[in-house]
C-alpha cells in the first residue's frame, strides 16, 4: 500500500536523493534526516511508517538510535552501512533493527524491501482485533497488544522478535527451515540474508530464555532448522 510515510537518515546527501528517487516513484512520502540527533523530533512528530538508517552518522550514530527509538517505538528499522562485517549486521540488529542492507545496494532491491515490511506491518495491524492469549509455563503472548512475559515480568521486543515468537508459539513443535522461516518473517525470498533470521534468534533466546544456552522455548534441530518446544515446562 504507497502513501506511506519513510524516515531516510543518512549523511551522504547522494544517497538520500537517490532513495527518495525510487521511493516517490512508488508513491512513498520521504523525509530525511541527515544526522542522529534530529531524528527523534522528526519521529514524533511525522510518525514514519518506516526508517532506513544509516550506521555512520556524524554525532549521534545509527546503532545508538535504534537503541533508544526501541524504548518507544517498534517502527520497522531497515540499517545501511558500507560496513559489511558479521559483527556490524549483528550489533545493529541486536539494538532492535529489522533488516541489513550494505551499500552500495541495488535500489530496486531496497524498494522491495521497504515493500516487504510495510505489507508485514499491513497484516499485523488487520489481526489486531482478533484477540489471543498463547501460554506456556513461564511465558504469555498477548498477540493482540503485542505484550510478552516471562515469569510474569513484561519484556521488551523488536517488531521481527516478536513476529519469530509468535508464529513459532503458535505452530509449537513445528520444525520450520531457516530459509522458510526466514521468508515467512521478511517475506523477501531469496533477496535477504538468513543471518538475520540467526541473529534475530539469538536475540529473542536472551530476552525470553532463562539460560540461552540452554534454551526451553525455542529448540534447535540441527541440520534444519527451529521449533518451539510446546512441552516446554
Amino acid at each position: 500500500m504507497a502513501g506511506e510515510t519513510i524516515l531516510v537518515v543518512d549523511d551522504e546527501q547522494e544517497i538520500v536523493q537517490l532513495i527518495q528517487l525510487y521511493l516517490a516513484r512508488e508513491g512513498y512520502k520521504v523525509i530525511s534526516a541527515n544526522n542522529g540527533q534530529d531524528v527523534f523530533e522528526i519521529v514524533k512528530e511525522h510518525k514514519p511508517d518506516l526508517i532506513i538508517l544509516d550506521i555512520l552518522l556524524p554525532g549521534l550514530d545509527g546503532i545508538e538510535v535504534c537503541r533508544q527509538l526501541r524504548k518507544t517505538s517498534n517502527t520497522p528499522i531497515l540499517f545501511i552501512s558500507c560496513k559489511s562485517e558479521d559483527i556490524d549486521i549483528i550489533l545493529g540488529l541486536s539494538m532492535g533493527g529489522d533488516d541489513y542492507m550494505t551499500k552500495p545496494f541495488s535500489p530496486s532491491q531496497l524498494v522491495a524491501r521497504v515493500k516487504a515490511h510495510l505489507r508485514r506491518n499491513s497484516i499485523r495491524e488487520q489481526h489486531q482485533d482478533d484477540p489471543q492469549l498463547v501460554k506456556f509455563p513461564g511465558l504469555e503472548i498477548d498477540l493482540v497488544s503485542h505484550i510478552v512475559r516471562v515469569n510474569g515480568q513484561t519484556i521488551s521486543l523488536s517488531a521481527k522478535e516478536f513476529d519469530l515468537l509468535s508464529l513459532m508459539a503458535k505452530t509449537p513443535n513445528r520444525v520450520y527451515k531457516i530459509e522458510h522461516l526466514f521468508e515467512l518473517i521478511w517475506s523477501l525470498d531469496s533477496m535477504g540474508d538468513p543471518r538475520t533470521l540467526i541473529v534475530h534468534i539469538s536475540n529473542l533466546r536472551k530476552k525470553i530464555e532463562s539460560n540461552p544456552a540452554e534454551p526451553r522455548y525455542i529448540i534447535t534441530v540441527r541440520g534444519v532448522g527451529y521449533k518451539f518446544n510446546g512441552s516446554a515446562v
